[in-house]
């Protein structure tokens, strides 16, 4: 299992969804980062594999973390993922992710999802915007 970094960002503090699926934050480097997830038995279809939408869950949050680099809040203005292989309660999903390109307030990143074997999940490329919103006060 891989160790998560020492210090999350606030951004990473308060979001609620990542921490209830007990995703773990593992790199987070300027245009890089890296976050890994155990699949529960919660998280499986009615065909006994992960659901796409957790899958998709965890490449989002790549996504966010890797377009998320500077003081200004960036949100997605789209993503596709293309699914490869099925998995199974047990097993852990980490996805990667890396800047393609960021020109203005638009960004280009691709994340690859792989599971504990190395065999890639997924592939989902994300595309950004940054917006003018202040970052949310953190709370006490």
């Amino acid at each position: 299992m891989t160790e998560p970094v020492a210090q999350l960002r606030p951004m990473m503090r308060r979001d609620r969804a990542s921490h209830a699926l007990g995703m773990r934050v593992v790199v987070d480097e300027p245009g890089r980062a890296v976050v890994s997830m155990v699949v529960r038995d919660d998280m499986l279809n009615g065909f006994d594999i992960t659901h796409g939408g957790l899958v998709f869950a965890l490449a989002d949050t790549a996504f966010a973390i890797v377009c998320n680099e500077d003081e200004q809040v960036t949100v997605a203005a789209g993503a596709d993922i293309t699914f490869l292989k099925s998995t199974h309660a047990g097993q852990e999903l980490t996805a990667t992710g890396a800047r393609r390109a960021r020109n203005g307030r638009t960004g280009l990143y691709d994340i690859t999802v792989t599971d504990e074997t190395g065999d890639v999940v997924a592939e989902f490329r994300g595309r950004s915007i940054t917006t003018n919103r202040p970052f949310p006060e953190e709370s006490a």
